[in-house]
């Protein structure tokens, strides 16, 4: 069941924040634009939330329904503990395509909302007009009972360790978004420069409000190897789309060149572009957030 929530005096105004009951999770959605303008469905990284997309809405919401998920798990979406893998966000993603958008989307994805992305256009292509993919999480997985591995050697891996035992202190300590923003700022990024001076401040409002509303446990997958695999990178995939991939010689992409060149062999409608000097956060990045923006207006002139 789709529920827009209504402003608090009861009036009759378009109000953009959307709740989506599934069988087993309540959703949370953002969505700006017009309700019959073409659909742009974006999906975040592992411990981020719609926040992270907030300043794309001014660059599309007027030619767009721009429509943004929480996932499970994250940000004011409902937790679903012990059902934190791919099939889980693809099932979040479908029930947003099938109940509220009505029609095939362009599909915007980072990270594991890129693996997500890719994922859902490989199953459910009918809801899938194009994708753009930035570092998303499609490499070869080492064995076939894993698909966000391989991390070993990465150092997102180290990052996500940290997360995972300090996030649950942060939330108990009560700490405010505002003061873990600025803690954020002085702190190493897993491409080695701090986080104040590789990411913009909006970028780092963003992570702080996440990490305070996520359920750190969504993390637990990526270390036992329990994220079972959707997306095949053997097979095609088969819709137009664009992947961003951080550069290769940075320790925190994830998508390197054999991904690509398998990507290019197997989907020939899918074009890659490498951001050069930028990691795992290229729309984050203050250097490269308008080649992501550039990435995404192309793909949309395209379908």
């Amino acid at each position: 069941m789709c529920r827009r929530a209504c402003c608090p005096d009861g009036r009759r105004v378009r109000c953009p924040v959307v709740e989506l009951r599934t069988d087993d999770v309540d959703l949370h959605l953002e969505i700006d634009g017009a309700d019959d303008a073409p659909p742009v469905l974006v999906l975040h990284g592992i411990t981020q939330s719609t926040a992270t997309w907030a300043w794309l809405v001014a660059h599309l919401a007027d030619r767009h329904r721009v429509v943004r998920l929480d996932f499970r798990g994250h940000g004011r979406s409902g937790r679903t503990p012990g059902a934190y893998r791919f099939p889980d966000y693809i099932a979040d993603a479908t029930a947003v395509c099938e109940q509220v958008l009505g029609q095939p989307a362009v599909v915007i994805g980072h990270s594991l909302g890129g693996g997500t992305a890719a994922g859902l256009a490989q199953t459910r292509p009918d809801l899938v007009r194009g994708v753009v993919l930035e570092d998303p999480a499609i490499m070869v997985p080492p064995s076939p009972d894993t698909a966000l591995a391989p991390l070993d050697g990465n150092s997102l891996l180290d990052g996500f360790r940290l997360m995972r035992e300090s996030i649950p202190r942060l939330q108990e300590s009560g700490i405010s978004a505002a003061d873990l923003s600025s803690t954020l700022r002085g702190a190493p990024s897993p491409s080695g420069p701090l986080f104040g001076d590789l990411v913009s401040d909006d970028a780092l409002d963003a992570m702080a409000e996440a990490m305070l509303q996520l359920d750190a446990s969504v993390l637990d997958p990526v270390f036992d190897g329990s994220h079972a695999p959707v997306f095949d990178p053997h097979r095609e995939l088969p819709v137009p789309g664009i992947v961003i991939a951080g550069d290769p010689a940075l320790p925190d992409t994830l998508i390197r060149e054999d991904d690509l060149a398998r990507l290019a062999e197997r989907s020939p409608q899918v074009e890659s572009r490498v951001a050069d000097g930028c990691g795992h956060l290229i729309h984050d990045s203050r250097e490269h957030r308008a080649m992501v923006l550039a990435a995404i207006e192309d793909l949309l002139a395209r379908v």
